[in-house]
């Protein structure tokens, strides 16, 4: 039950659409004056070293955020180099808002990246806990849950360092049931992050059911939810499950999707079978902001040009209600 770790996938292609997606949400729901309340159900330990022995030993941060740092570098030389030549090429796109919000917040926790721009200089990602206190205000609530005893340990000790009290709530709880304990909220706003491990198959049937029941405790809030996209029946059926939920309650929803390579199985030239890794993931969110779809319609194609792997790169994106 606890092998997942999240530092060995911290700063992966999932992360740069699930955190980005997170920041234009956080973005625009604490622009009112009436208190928002935040809740994590899966907050893992909060922030992560990219130097560090997990994220070293998988890897997948360079086909991450580091390779979108090294894409979009490598996309500015291009110009520079043509403009001497030609002095007529047209400049390379800017990072579209939410992707240059992503970055921004990126810089603010690195100081050295900030001043270099070199990926070599990012050393810290952070988790949803850290993305979402970053834009809390005074009479803003923030509910962490976390069940792995290393990582609440590790995000409990995160937490305390950026001394905001009361403001922000660590427990080593079940997410998926503490959450029916917030809902409705005091203030009559709120966001919920769930995004469990699905190590376990139950996973995304506990996804659909708590989603289930939160819409029918406090309609009104906004609920996030990402998933893997794998060759697995129950990952396939939990974005229909969500849509069919939010319709039936008649509620606003969309559906964001990013591929980064084929999910095909491999074999090497020893006849020993290749898993691909996570090739895609996706973001179901119900009752989102109004500005979202066009906030991911300008990122997504980004994403796909500057992590794509391989000619399956793409993204999709559908909204309702």
């Amino acid at each position: 039950m606890f092998s997942y770790r999240h530092a060995f996938h911290a700063g992966n292609h999932a992360d740069v659409l699930k955190h980005t997606t997170l920041i234009a949400l956080m973005k625009y729901l604490t622009q009112k004056d009436t208190a928002l309340t935040v809740i994590d159900t899966h907050a893992g330990a909060g922030l992560y070293r990219l130097d560090g022995d997990y994220t070293e030993t998988s890897g997948e941060a360079r086909e991450g955020i580091f390779k979108l740092i090294l894409g979009q570098k490598a996309a500015l030389a291009q110009e520079d180099a043509s403009k001497a030549a030609t002095k007529k090429v047209a400049p390379p796109a800017p990072l579209a808002p939410a992707l240059q919000d992503y970055m921004d917040l990126l810089r603010k926790l690195n100081p050295q990246f900030a001043e270099t721009g070199e990926a070599a200089h990012l050393k810290i990602y952070p988790g949803s806990p850290f993305i979402e206190q970053q834009f809390l205000s005074g009479r803003d609530k923030l509910k962490l849950f976390e069940l792995h005893p290393t990582d609440f340990k590790s995000l409990s000790g995160n937490i305390e360092q950026l001394g905001v009290g009361r403001q922000v709530v660590v427990a080593r709880e079940d997410g998926f049931e503490a959450l029916k304990t917030f809902l409705p909220p005091p203030a009559r706003r709120a966001m919920v992050l769930c995004d469990p491990s699905y190590e376990m198959k139950t996973d995304y049937l506990r996804v659909s059911g708590c989603m289930a029941d939160a819409v029918k405790r406090f309609a009104t809030g906004t609920y996030v939810v990402w998933y893997p996209i794998i060759p697995r029946p129950e990952a396939h059926d939990l974005p229909r499950k969500l849509k069919t939920l939010a319709v039936k309650a008649h509620r606003s929803w969309l559906h964001a999707t990013l591929t980064v390579k084929s999910s095909k199985l491999t074999t090497g030239t020893d006849g020993e079978v290749i898993r691909p890794g996570l090739p895609a993931s996706g973001m179901f969110i119900i009752n989102p902001p109004h500005t979202l779809k066009a906030d991911l319609q300008a990122a997504l194609p980004q994403m796909v040009a500057l992590l794509g792997q391989d000619r399956n790169a793409g993204f999709t994106l559908e909204h309702g209600g």
